[in-house]
């Protein structure tokens, strides 16, 4: 399974144009970098500041003076993020920095005025949306115009015009930068929601995961341990009344049960093992070890299978021989593995035992657990006694693996 790492949700990443107040994290929109957006700002305040007449502190002069510190509050409130200023806010401001943009172009007699408007008017298509944008961009454009107009008198008809709708054209690239900045946004959210998507993925894989470890647990555990503690209550009942020879017949199933617990996680360890071993080998290998020498019967033609199901395949023989040596001690067993063209087929099946089992063996979690097994690879799983054929009498598991 790959790895993913999780992302903190404070980690993912901002949304395009709120660049401030995010923070150290905040990732510039391309084509609108603040920085650049500062360092054009401060100059057209400084540019102006250095060419806009007449600038005092009476009459004329002051008037100017006091517009031009309006303009430059306008411009470089640019830089203020969108998710702090409402709509409404935004237009009012906006507004307001067209007037005194045209207010300052119409009372200074020199002086690069017309910046402030300019600009403005590029940041309405950035920050507005497309209708209100053209409307407020060709507002400011007559505004400009007719003030130019007022201040140039006659015989300068064309002119005014001319630099007016100059001053709202900017509006055009400020609405390519918005559709820009919504793209931009729109991947981003994109792969944030397939990264949670794959985190979600992870965490049920996690889940699944914990499952099957939990049902091979159990395999292992439950059974073999219910029975040494059964044997050792036994052994502390029997040592009461003396009798030494059930004692040690005791404490014999308690030793026996012990190495069978180590067989079994022996093959747990094997089955939960990424590199496991090829499933006809493993199955030798497991009945060799259990005693069952020549037991598989291997049928069509052998192919690769999956490594979960082989996985699941091992531990369903696994829990049926032990079942098998559990509730018919003594019997013989069989093992068949079928390669079908559609499945892969396993079957379990031993006759009646020649000896006594040990009594109270056995919590039926067994054949739960291989019924959830062949569950997950979409198979089905059967389990009870043979009733007709040459099998008859015998108890069979069978577990079918579609392709």
């Amino acid at each position: 399974m790959p790895y993913l790492r999780p992302v903190p949700a404070e980690q993912s990443a901002p949304h395009p144009g709120d660049d401030t107040g995010r923070g150290a994290h905040a990732r510039p929109v391309p084509g609108h970098d603040p920085r650049v957006q500062w360092v054009v700002s401060l100059a057209v305040v400084l540019v102006g500041l250095l060419t806009i007449r007449p600038m005092g502190l009476s009459g004329r002069g002051l008037a100017v003076a006091v517009l031009f510190v309006v303009n430059s509050a306008a411009l470089l409130a640019r830089r203020l993020p969108e998710h702090k200023v409402p709509p409404r806010i935004a237009l009012a401001w906006l507004t307001l920095g067209v007037v005194a943009a045209a207010a300052l172009i119409g009372l200074s007699s020199s002086g690069t005025g017309y910046l402030f408007a300019f600009f403005l008017a590029g940041h309405i298509g950035y920050r507005l949306e497309t209708r209100p944008a053209l409307v407020l961009a060709g507002f400011c454009s007559l505004l400009c115009g007719a003030v130019l107009y007022l201040r140039l008198g006659p015989g300068h008809e064309l002119l005014p015009w001319v630099l007016g709708l100059a001053t709202g054209a900017p509006v055009l690239i400020g609405i390519l930068n918005r559709t820009q900045r919504q793209a931009v946004r729109a991947a981003i959210d994109a792969a944030e929601s397939a990264e949670r998507a794959a985190r979600a993925e992870a965490r049920t894989a996690v889940l699944t995961e914990r499952g099957r470890i939990a049902r091979d647990v159990h395999d292992v555990l439950a059974h073999s341990l219910a029975g040494i503690n059964m044997q050792l209550e036994l052994t502390d009942a029997l040592i009461d009344t003396g009798d030494l020879e059930k004692v040690r017949e005791a404490n014999a199933r308690a030793h026996a049960l012990v190495k069978e617990s180590l067989k079994q996680a022996q093959w747990t360890v094997h089955a939960l093992r990424e590199d496991m071993l090829p499933l006809r080998e493993t199955l030798t290998s497991m009945l060799a070890s259990s005693g069952h020498h020549d037991a598989l019967t291997v049928m069509g033609t052998v192919r690769e299978v999956p490594a979960q199901a082989v996985q699941n395949l091992l531990r369903i023989a696994q829990e049926a021989l032990t079942n098998a040596a559990r509730h018919a001690p003594g019997g013989a067993v069989e093992v068949e593995l079928d390669f079908t063209p559609a499945s892969t087929v396993l079957r379990v099946r031993n006759r009646p035992g020649t000896r006594r089992p040990a009594p109270g063996t056995g919590s039926g979690m067994g054949l739960i657990g291989m019924r959830e097994r062949v569950a997950l690879l979409g198979g089905t799983f059967t389990a009870g006694p043979v009733t007709e054929g040459p099998h008859q009498g015998d108890w069979q598991v069978e577990a079918v693996i579609p392709q």
